[in-house]
């Protein structure tokens, strides 16, 4: 579903809906004031000149709402958003958008806190899967695990550089025990037979290739992104969901 408010839904027609609140001189929207839009949605709060400015709370007519700061008609500021299938998003907006930093909950009570960008996490944040206990602390690229990262389950943690939301290159397995298992994630073809003869459907698998077990040593995130420094388990290893797609 869309988070953009519809005050401007019938502007071309002259129409804004209903509206009960201050104006300014030229007899625009100016200071406190609640308006009906023409399409349902309503919205209570500050304007400025004509536009929704200042704090607000915008209810969508599907159960959605915004409480939050807004510019020149625009989520822009600290803001919560409430959606219509029990998600949230509280935390920074600019220009409509999630961007900045905040903490997302979804519907199925995972979460995410970090850092956003485009309405993607993006940068440095923690995931948390809400029925594994699991979480996930290191680099996001648009929405996708990338880079430096820390698996941390139960009783053991993965530590290494992935790559589209998988382990890719050398990495560690930390054990509670006190133990490390170093080695790498590659990608492998694994070949599967079809139904005509002399036809072969291959496909990439992840593979975990071991070459030794040691004591436990420090772990120094890498500090380029392109560098081999961290990694993820898969979620097949780390008995959890990959983090949905936030609604938008």
């Amino acid at each position: 579903m869309s988070d953009v408010g519809s005050e401007d839904f019938d502007d071309d027609q002259g129409y804004l809906g209903e509206y009960e609140g201050d104006r300014n001189e030229a007899g625009e929207r100016h200071g406190v004031g609640r308006a009906v839009l023409p399409n349902g949605d309503t919205y209570q709060g500050m304007y400025e000149n004509g536009k929704r400015s200042g704090q607000g709370t915008y209810r969508f007519k599907n159960g959605a709402r915004y409480i939050g700061e807004y510019y020149q008609n625009l989520k822009h500021g600290q803001g919560i958003f409430y959606y219509p299938d029990g998600s949230k998003y509280d935390g920074s907006w600019v220009d409509d958008q999630r961007q900045g930093h905040g903490l997302y909950t979804y519907p199925n009570q995972d979460t995410y806190e970090g850092e956003w960008v485009h309405h993607q996490r993006n940068g440095q944040g923690i995931y948390h899967y809400n029925d594994t206990g699991s979480r996930y602390m290191g680099t996001w690229v648009m929405g996708k695990m990338e880079s430096a990262g820390e698996f941390i389950h139960q009783n053991h943690r993965y530590q290494g550089n992935f790559l589209n939301n998988n382990p890719s290159g050398p990495g560690k397995y930390v054990f509670e025990i006190g133990c490390e298992q170093h080695g790498e994630y590659l990608q492998v073809d694994q070949d599967r037979g079809d139904a005509e003869e002399d036809e072969t459907v291959s496909t990439m698998v992840l593979k975990w290739k071991p070459k030794a077990v040691t004591g436990l040593s420090l772990w120094t995130p890498a500090k380029d992104p392109s560098s081999d420094g961290e990694g993820l388990a898969s979620a097949d290893e780390k008995g959890g969901s990959k983090p949905p797609t936030p609604e938008t």
